[in-house]
């Protein structure tokens, strides 16, 4: 019996409606980058016969930028990592000049951002410790330093550079504190010691206002470093397991990537919102393996790369601004384990292949380092300006002495068509504080020191404008972070408070001043001859408890400050002792031989 045709194309059909409803449950959502592939090079654009390090730290022991390619190296004692020209590929010379200046392992390198010639380490000797690499690469083992940063009390395994400023230095040990550093001179700026465990990641958002730490007490903190306090923090996750978990900055967009494993060990990832810290927005399973995931964003295409240490493969996630926020995209699989990923930035990647990602992996099982470059298929090898949007130049938004003083600017961004600068972004001031609620807000109030009036000494760095700097930022910048940061310890009269708004925090506050420039207060302090007292502020006894406890805060930190200057001063006055010892050898044996 023949069915009427009628029947087969009625839309009331049953048939016509399952078929839609089978649509509408299967449909696929439209992305451009649905189809990245991974490439594997040829053997001779691989690097062989190095020897990579056997910690089982989960660092990625690998840097890179468009000139070098640096790795940590197995070595018998002390401490080292090869740094080679990113052209040299092939089989590395064992006798390869390394760097080798520290006097424990190596667990972390990175590149500064600004300049692909300066790089800075981290070791289980306590130290930092920054590098220049000559423009052709090593001759000779480098031992001779430019920076040696102490301060931490225990080895130190993490260290990122900040994103828009010049000379800014993060660092996290794990005696369960971050150091700020600046490179320039020498120092910390701001000691941050809210963590009660073992810091486990870093990383800073877009503007490097404020950083994000995952911590072995099951928490996740969001951090303004300038003010060293907490301005964002989630409740104990009981969800979480015992290994090391990450978390990462989602750009601009004001959320934070956390992959972990839960106490039933399997491997998640969750994404939180920084106005609403209690709980994630989203949590997504990713399978039952016992490695940890290490996660890489490219906040150009809004893609997450997840890559697990002694996994072979590398997943890779879409991230939205609506729910549900993560859109699995595809995995690249390879035969071999990785040990670590180096990353290119996105300056360095291959526009005629659109490429969108390139990845240095370093093999677990062999001596080998392997380019993955990651491609978006097109049919031409034009430029597609839908791939590449502008993406972050090696041009620094600020100075440290700038960042320091409470500025924020975006990073500058560059054309990857022609390498032109593209925007020119505004220079804000804004703290990080935390609600009631447990969200995330942002108060015009900076605390920071007051600028001292002397002249730049003679051998610092260069005192030309930075792109968009005006004169009065450029004079600003002469005055060097040293001498601000004596003054602060010597008296508590240097802490200002930059007050933009006519109220904050409940706390009456003069009007602005009709010329639109802020007004300036001293924040008031024990030492002080004139206290105030409760009819100076709206909120009475609650508010002179909440200015005690902030001024102990920094007197705290003023504490930590002078004993890793003292600390610093001790080492530096023994290194002069050693130093004289020959000398004084020498005179008396010149004397013996006069007479």
């Amino acid at each position: 019996m023949e069915i009427p045709l009628s029947l087969e194309s009625s839309p009331s059909s049953p048939c016509s409606e399952n078929n839609r409803s089978f649509q509408m449950a299967f449909k696929i959502r439209s992305s451009k980058f649905r189809h990245i592939y991974g490439s594997i090079p040829k053997k001779d654009l691989c690097y062989e016969n190095i020897k990579i390090t056997r910690n089982t730290h989960d660092s990625n022991f690998c840097a890179v930028n468009p000139k070098f390619l640096a790795v940590v190296t197995e070595t018998g004692g002390g401490g080292s990592f090869l740094c080679i020209p990113l052209k040299s590929s092939g089989r590395v010379d064992p006798k390869t000049p390394h760097v080798c200046g520290h006097a424990g392992v190596v667990l972390d390198i990175k590149f500064n951002p600004f300049n692909d010639n300066i790089i800075a380490s981290s070791s289980e000797d306590c130290t930092v410790k920054v590098w220049s690499i000559p423009e052709d690469g090593l001759k000779t083992n480098l031992s001779e330093w430019i920076v040696d940063l102490h301060g931490h009390k225990r080895r130190v395994g993490y260290i990122e550079w900040h994103p828009t400023a010049e000379n800014i230095l993060l660092s996290a040990g794990f005696d369960y504190k971050c150091v700020l550093w600046n490179v320039e001179q020498a120092e910390p700026v701001n000691v941050i010691s809210c963590h009660d465990n073992t810091v486990f990641s870093m990383s800073w958002n877009q503007d490097g206002s404020l950083f994000s730490t995952s911590c072995k007490d099951k928490k996740l903190r969001v951090i303004d470093p300038r003010m060293a306090r907490v301005a964002a923090e989630s409740p104990v996750q009981d969800n979480l397991g015992s290994r090391a978990w990450k978390s990462v900055f989602l750009g601009d967009t004001g959320r934070v990537f956390t992959s972990f494993h839960s106490r039933f060990c399997d491997r998640e990832i969750a994404v939180w919102d920084l106005k609403n810290m209690s709980a994630p927005m989203r949590t997504e399973g990713i399978d039952n393996s016992s490695s940890i995931l290490l996660p890489y964003y490219d906040q150009d295409t809004k893609i997450m790369y997840l890559a697990g240490k002694g996994d072979s493969n590398i997943r890779y996630f879409e991230i939205d601004d609506e729910s549900p926020y993560t859109h699995y995209l595809n995995s690249f699989i390879t035969s071999d384990p990785q040990r670590g990923l180096g990353v290119m930035p996105k300056r360095g990647c291959n526009t005629e292949r659109c490429e969108v990602m390139r990845f240095y992996k370093l093999h677990a099982s062999k001596n080998l380092i392997e380019p993955l470059s990651m491609i978006v298929p097109r049919k031409s090898s034009v430029f597609h300006e839908d791939i590449y949007p502008p993406t972050a130049s090696q041009i620094p938004s600020l100075s440290a002495d700038e960042w320091i003083s409470g500025q924020s600017r975006g990073q500058i961004l560059m054309s990857m068509l022609d390498g032109h600068v593209t925007n020119s972004p505004k220079v804000s001031s804004a703290k990080a504080v935390q609600n009631k609620d447990s969200s995330l807000s942002q108060a015009p109030t900076i605390t920071t020191y007051k600028a001292v009036n002397r002249p730049r000494p003679e051998g610092s760095v260069s005192t030309q404008p930075y792109a968009g700097e005006t004169t009065a930022n450029t004079n600003h910048r002469n005055i060097p972070a040293s001498l601000r940061n004596i003054k602060q310890l010597s008296t508590n009269e240097e802490f200002v408070s930059i007050k933009d708004e006519p109220q904050s925090n409940g706390i009456p506050l003069e009007p602005p001043s009709p010329s639109g420039k802020s007004t300036v207060k001293k924040v008031w302090s024990p030492a002080s001859p004139k206290s105030p007292t409760t009819n100076g502020f709206a909120g009475g006894d609650s508010d002179l408890r909440k200015a005690y406890f902030k001024q102990l805060e920094e007197i705290s930190s003023l504490k930590e400050q002078i004993s890793l200057k003292d600390k610093r001063i001790r080492q530096l006055e023994e290194e002069i002792s050693v130093l004289k010892l020959p000398i004084a050898r020498e005179i008396n044996v010149q004397d013996q031989s006069e007479c």
